[in-house]
């Protein structure tokens, strides 16, 4: 049984607190430490030297043991809470962990990142933008783009219902995440699953080299490109732009997950690698001037319309731009997608992948033909010879 320790007679208090040696009285808002003298179902006694005896209400073997900063503790371990009553109606200074536990769960947390400890938690639940956790009673996130590649949610068509779909199969699952984001002022929490990874990534990227060729399979197709896994199951993006020399729209129409593919290494930026197909194939461009030449006439079919031009495919690998401001309004309201045009070469440029075109119309042709008709005798002006 705890027993008050203040129990000086006022005038040997007085005497004390007017001596040189009298200890600084805290006041109301003060945050003392002191060590744990008895832990009980309710209330947690501390010893706080020459102030007296701090009593923690509300926070005794249970609530102690449910909380992980303050589960191991025991008598005679150091404990710091907040004064609310310098001297209650028990003789205790009474003292609070609501206010200092939230500041030392902040320091806590704080610690955990910059020590980058690995801490496994539960995911609570999911939305289109990743997953909720909580660390120490602090609620906090996981964003989709900080999930390991097992995790990452790939869909083809960036549906964002689909992608909630396969978030949601993670939650009432543990994983492993380190803290790479705190706002404590805002109460923000972010966390990563991939940064567990980190070293070890680097430590089998630390033998690749930019220009290594690697073979491995699509092990997920995005509408930005292909993931694809090699060897020590490292895994790498090609990107679309990378996945072939001819304009690509959607990756699905040409790959499959699982599908055996060879790619070169063309970046590797700590454990992130970007990969292309293309670079193992010879570039076309290089040869264009062969098949094509300014002015001639082509054609094309058209595969995409933007607001700023016209996109056509002269052949399998060649595609070229027809810019909107080579294009009249009634021009663009006639064209479709899919369908094949003639359009005239207006523009090459090999090194840059570009070519540019403008639309041939019926309109043109006529007029051509006027500027191209040759005078007769009819329509030829009548000389002194002639007559």
């Amino acid at each position: 049984m705890v027993t008050n320790t203040k129990t000086a007679a006022p005038s040997e208090m007085e005497a004390l607190l007017n001596s040189e040696e009298a200890p600084k009285l805290p006041k109301e808002g003060d945050i003392l430490t002191g060590k744990i003298i008895e832990i009980g179902s309710n209330i947690t006694y501390v010893d706080l030297g020459p102030v007296g005896t701090g009593a923690i209400y509300g926070y005794g073997k249970g609530i102690l043991g449910s909380l992980s900063m303050f589960k191991d503790l025991k008598s005679g371990d150091p404990i710091s809470a907040t004064v609310t009553d310098l001297e209650n109606e028990d003789g205790f200074v009474e003292m609070s962990l609501k206010e200092t536990s939230m500041d030392m769960i902040w320091k806590e947390l704080e610690k955990k990142m910059e020590d980058e400890e690995i801490i496994i938690t539960k995911i609570l639940e999911a939305n289109k933008g990743g997953l909720m956790i909580k660390i120490n009673g602090i609620i906090g996130f996981l964003p989709a783009s900080q999930l390991t590649s097992e995790h990452y949610p790939r869909v083809s068509d960036g549906d964002k219902n689909k992608i909630l779909s396969l978030l949601m199969q993670m939650v009432n699952t543990n994983v492993k995440v380190k803290i790479i984001g705190l706002d404590r002022e805002e109460g923000k929490l972010i966390v990563s699953e991939k940064a567990t990874k980190e070293e070890e990534e680097k430590e089998k990227v630390s033998k690749l080299q930019v220009g290594d060729n690697v073979e491995g399979e699509i092990s997920g197709i995005v509408d930005f490109g292909v993931f694809v896994k090699f060897k020590d199951s490292l895994e790498g993006l090609v990107h679309i732009s990378e996945l072939a020399w001819k304009l690509i729209d959607d990756p699905s129409k040409l790959f499959n997950v699982g599908q055996k593919v060879k790619c070169k290494i063309i970046g590797i930026d700590n454990a992130r690698i970007s990969l292309s197909i293309k670079a193992l194939e010879s570039d076309p461009w290089r040869k264009v001037h062969e098949k094509y030449k300014v002015g001639q006439k082509v054609m094309c079919e058209v595969t995409k319309v933007n607001p700023f031009g016209i996109f056509a495919q002269l052949d399998e690998d060649i595609h070229g731009l027809a810019h909107i401001s080579k294009l009249e309004e009634e021009e663009v309201k006639k064209i479709e997608v899919g369908k094949s045009y003639e359009f005239e070469i207006i523009s090459i440029e090999p090194e840059d992948h570009r070519l540019g075109l403008k639309p041939y119309s019926e309109k043109k042709k006529e007029e051509k033909k006027t500027e191209e008709k040759p005078k007769t005798v009819e329509n030829e002006e009548k000389t002194p010879e002639t007559e």
